[in-house]
């Protein structure tokens, strides 16, 4: 470094990670798998498009990606999507079967050839869309998920398990896919076989239930022709989620259920090793894996309270040891084979990899998606996990990110500004790693707080259940509750906190500017803002009854709807605000931004509203990302008074 500590104050001190390089590091290596001995998965191309690519690792070593731009193996179904791609070998070559985003049709590809279309088009509502395929090479076969499009609407779907040929038969023909089974449930995931193929399992569940609510874990015969005969439930029901099932290799069903209040791990009904930590998560997408059998009796884990560890359980003793390395947090999609175990993990000074356990050594290391530190890595944060107390004394988890310089500090006296960041879902919880767009706050002498409010996973169903009707209020509280704990510990300057977040912590951002005077402004990405037009009809089928439970039944407490709405308090604002949003965004629609700022009109609110054509639910491509970092740098500067270095482009507060 070379260069001796500075005073400069907070805001104004100079980093070399700026929100171009933020951008280029988003996303995660994700969906991994085995085809044969190699191991493949997707990974993120901000800079082509915001593209998914599949990558292969070959057996010998070396990553290449396997299917040029504009390739795109996504899965739209439910619209967060599901595992997009799967593999076998065929006469010593890879065959894989994966969904494109752009027209979410299945292809097949043998590399060296091109991909060739297995389902058709269908002109009805969002198509069809599949998740979670599965090749059957003795019956010509691949198993998945269908969603179907029955009509114009959000609601109008259905989910059935279905096979297409290999063959290409079903390109142009939906008659030429098979259905397995009489569709009973709204929604269903993947069907995992028996070692015998005798038999099949799959969890279930239906309106207004979300599937951390309780879903139904189903077991069926496979005739056979292959269809599904006298399933029956056997764990499961409206206040148990079961999170993930699959076979050991003697034919036993494990499964993750949250039926003790932590998601623990069974065998044929028995707990495996119960304990108050959690073995599962919530299913927001189709064909999350918590843990993996492996040949020989063991199960590879994902396992912690708050933050997931990936361990090796022997279920006959208990006793789980978990890898080491640098990694404090594991994804939920693992995969196994033979004794090898792979893995997408991070810690705080390393973002998301590819990482291999081999549980003959205990030995854990990088295979793919390799972090490599674009910056000096004295740079970084130095995060701090902390547990504050909100209201009623309940305990609120938190990620401290305070501001941090290898050369700078603030002058004597000077308190930093700090940004509360409230995560989506709100079913969910935000992990521990290394993330560059905190580092891009951090450096600059911008303190951040990530906070895992009530009703956040990673905890225990009573945590998670304090959200139950209670949303708008049990984590603007929270929040609120670290905001004002900072500040009164010295730790924060009161008068230049902020807060935001994105879909559901973009609500949480809003509620928080219209009914409490903590922060002096904020940033609301890609919101849920007016529960009236937030449901059935109004968004996607998957998402449109959770505010049942968030909320309440709307047909008895159709006043709450209202009285919670930051729309229906945008008078009440006065903080200014930036607002982000994506033009394609079918969960959370632009309209719900142009009914807030129509009832702010004339308010003299000082705000900023950016809109992102081609972007959905969630930024993808690096241009809207450095658009949007920079907008939120700008307006902090401009609230609290800071002087970056270098300079960011001004966004324009119109009142």
């Amino acid at each position: 470094m070379g260069e001796r500590m500075r005073s400069a104050p907070y805001g104004s001190w100079p980093s070399p990670i700026d929100a171009a390089l933020a951008a280029a590091h988003d996303g995660r290596p994700d969906w991994v798998g085995f085809v044969g001995d190699e191991v493949w998965w997707t990974e993120p191309r901000p800079a082509e498009g915001g593209r998914r690519a599949l990558v292969r690792r070959r057996a010998e070593g070396g990553e290449e990606s396997v299917l040029p731009a504009p390739w795109n193996v996504r899965s739209r179904v439910i619209e967060y999507g599901g595992r997009p791609w799967t593999g076998a070998v065929r006469a010593g070559r890879p065959l894989i079967v994966f969904v494109h985003f752009a027209d979410q049709r299945l292809y097949r590809y043998e590399p060296g050839g091109e991909p060739a279309p297995l389902t058709p088009v269908s002109p009805v509502g969002g198509g069809l869309r599949w998740a979670e395929p599965r090749i059957d090479l003795a019956r010509g076969e691949v198993w998945c998920v269908l969603e179907e499009s029955t009509g114009d609407g959000p609601d109008d779907i259905r989910r059935v398990h279905a096979a297409v040929p290999l063959d290409g038969s079903a390109a142009d023909d939906r008659a030429a896919v098979r259905e397995l089974v009489e569709p009973r449930h709204r929604f269903v995931t993947g069907a995992r076989l028996s070692p015998d193929g005798r038999r099949a399992a799959w969890l279930a569940w239906d309106h207004p239930r979300m599937p951390w609510d309780g879903t139904e874990l189903l077991v069926a015969d496979v005739g056979e022709d292959g269809r599904l005969t006298h399933a029956r439930t056997v764990a499961g029901g409206p206040d148990e989620a079961v999170a993930q099932v699959e076979w050991s290799a003697d034919g036993r069903l494990l499964y993750v259920s949250d039926r003790s209040g932590w998601w623990n791990l069974y065998r044929d009904g028995t707990p495996l090793c119960p304990r108050e930590e959690e073995f599962g998560g919530p299913l927001w997408q189709l064909g999350l894996r918590w843990f993996a059998p492996l040949d020989n009796g063991l199960l590879a884990v994902v396992h912690g309270r708050g933050p997931a560890a990936l361990g090796i359980l022997d279920p006959e003793s208990g006793e789980i040891v978990d890898a080491v390395g640098p990694w404090t947090e594991c994804a939920a999609g693992l995969a196994a084979h033979g004794t090898r175990v792979v893995a997408v993990a991070a810690g705080p000074r390393t973002a998301y990899e590819v990482v291999e356990l081999d549980t003959a050594t205990g030995r854990a290391r990088v295979i793919g998606s390799p972090h490599r530190d674009p910056v000096d890595p004295a740079y970084y944060p130095e995060p701090r996990t902390r547990t504050f107390t909100g209201p009623d004394g309940r305990e609120v988890h938190a990620h401290l990110y305070p501001p941090h310089h290898p050369a700078r500090t603030a002058p004597d006296g000077e308190l930093p500004p700090y940004v509360i960041w409230a995560h989506g879902g709100p079913t969910s919880r935000v992990p521990l790693v290394l993330d560059l767009e905190i580092a891009y706050f951090t450096s600059r002498g911008i303190g951040v707080a990530e906070v895992n409010y009530g009703g956040s996973t990673g905890y225990g169903r009573a945590y998670r259940e304090r959200l139950r009707e209670q949303w708008g209020v049990v984590d603007v509280e929270d929040c609120a509750a670290v905001a004002r704990a900072l500040a009164d510990e010295g730790t924060a300057d009161p008068a230049r906190l902020a807060i935001r977040g994105g879909s559901a912590g973009g609500w949480t951002t809003a509620a928080s500017l219209a009914t409490t005077d903590v922060y002096a402004c904020g940033t609301v990405i890609y919101p849920v803002l007016d529960l009236a037009t937030w449901g059935p009809g109004e968004t996607h089928d998957f998402e449109s009854r959770y505010l049942e439970s968030l909320i309440g039944p709307r047909a008895e407490v159709a006043d709450r709807y209202a009285e919670r709405s930051p729309t229906t308090h945008a008078d009440r604002l006065t903080a200014p605000f930036l607002l982000l949003q994506g033009l394609d965004d079918v969960i959370c629609p632009p309209a719900q931004c142009e009914r807030f700022l129509a009832r702010i009109a004339g308010r003299g609110v000082p705000h900023a509203y950016l809109t992102f054509a081609g972007e959905g639910h969630g930024f993808r491509r690096a241009d809207t990302m450095v658009r949007a970092l920079e907008a939120e740098l700008s307006l902090y500067a401009q609230v609290f008074g800071l002087d970056p270095t270098p300079p960011v482009p001004k966004v324009e507060l119109n009142p």
